[in-house]
């Protein structure tokens, strides 16, 4: 019993070695400051701080998203929320496009979705206070104010 203890620990700890090797694209493409969501600076303090991570071009990757499995999550979240929503790419986006999300961005910060709580469990610092909630909610609001107005 004792050796297929030690023989599982060993496979374990190749396996784990080995998939070190598996690559991870983390990348953050080359900055573009006229695609760049331009806000007040209450509102891009919070973006950076709660969302960039995942949806911008400037993804601070923590030595944690290096370690295989673990990178493969991160990498796939970060994938995935810049497709979903990308602030580095914001003024690309044609108008109804900006509005749609803004509309997204404020039921996900009401329902408690974003940031996502796997995230702000590690990153304590970019839980949403409810005045930053409550920052975003209105500046975001306005973008569907001024697109009516225009």
């Amino acid at each position: 019993m004792r050796n297929k203890i030690k023989l599982g620990i060993i496979v374990f700890a190749v396996l784990i070695f080995v998939i070190q090797f598996v690559p991870v694209e983390r990348d953050n493409p080359e900055f573009n400051a006229a695609g760049e969501i331009q806000a007040t600076v209450d509102v891009k303090t919070i973006l950076k701080s709660s969302c960039y991570d995942c949806h911008s071009n400037e993804t601070v990757w923590p030595l944690y998203s290096y370690i295989a499995p673990v990178s493969w999550l991160v990498a796939n979240d970060v994938k995935e929320g810049r497709r979903e929503l990308n602030f580095s790419e914001w003024n690309t986006y044609e108008q109804k496009k900006k509005n749609k999300k803004a509309e997204e961005i404020k039921e996900e910060i009401l329902e408690g979705k974003m940031p996502m709580p796997i995230y702000t469990y590690i990153h304590q610092d970019a839980k949403l206070t409810d005045l930053q909630k409550s920052i975003l909610i209105d500046w975001f609001s306005s973008i569907n104010l001024n697109a009516a107005a225009e």
